[in-house]
């Protein structure tokens, strides 16, 4: 399944195809819920916190306790909200500032990311359930050389400004604010295989990151995807 044009953007997913799913389940969500109560304690009826209460569903957002069992709630169920997206960016802040949370990037992302970019003359771009903030605090703070990769990053996608990444006219709606690049010169990479055929359904390039630690590819997937398992193959 050989790309039938050179691709003049790539856009990457975060989790599972930069770097492990086990940083976003085993780092950041213990560390926002670790995180929390201090915050609401501290900056409930701050200004600076207010945006975030406000974003949450009146019924819970009436007490601190109302609203730390409703994100624990969403938060045990995987549910990809844009209220709790945006709550987590912000209780991520201060882990990254400090050094406690440092993206563990795989090591062909940071080296490829930089031949799109130098060598190709592509764009790189994001597009992830993870509200933008997050995705440009994760890219900001990674184990790369150099550590923050923000300044090449073309652009950031999240559920928000996009869609769900599941359906095709999330990906139509991305490149449409590019029409200088034919969609077809998109390359879309992501482990997740509903997502990569919903770009290709779109008229993107588009394949399936296999990683340690991802869901398994069927050989059904296989078949109807190309599969790689390092950004070097490509």
């Amino acid at each position: 399944m050989a790309a039938a044009n050179k691709p003049r953007v790539v856009l990457l997913d975060i989790e599972g195809t930069v770097c492990p799913i086990s940083f976003v389940k085993d780092v950041l969500f213990p560390y926002a819920l670790s995180a929390l109560p201090t915050t609401l304690t501290t900056e409930w009826t701050s200004p600076s916190f207010a945006p975030y209460l406000a974003a949450f569903p009146p019924e819970h957002a009436t007490t601190p306790e109302a609203l730390t069992s409703h994100v624990r709630d969403l938060m045990s169920r995987d549910v990809k909200i844009a209220y709790l997206k945006s709550l987590q960016g912000y209780l991520w802040q201060a882990g990254y500032a400090s050094g406690a949370l440092k993206a563990p990037l795989f090591p062909d992302v940071a080296p490829r990311i930089a031949a799109w970019i130098e060598r190709d003359g592509a764009k790189v771009m994001i597009y992830s359930s993870g509200s933008v903030a997050a995705q440009k605090l994760l890219f900001q703070h990674t184990n790369g050389e150099p550590a923050d990769l923000t300044g090449v990053i073309g652009d950031y996608f999240d559920t928000v400004n996009a869609g769900p990444k599941t359906e095709s006219a999330s990906y139509e709606k991305i490149a449409g604010k590019y029409p200088e690049v034919p969609v077809g010169e998109w390359l879309f990479l992501s482990d997740n295989v509903r997502e990569v055929e919903a770009a290709r359904a779109a008229g993107m390039q588009s394949c399936v990151v296999e990683r340690p630690g991802n869901a398994e590819v069927s050989e059904e997937e296989r078949g109807r995807n190309r599969v790689v398992r390092s950004f070097a193959e490509l």
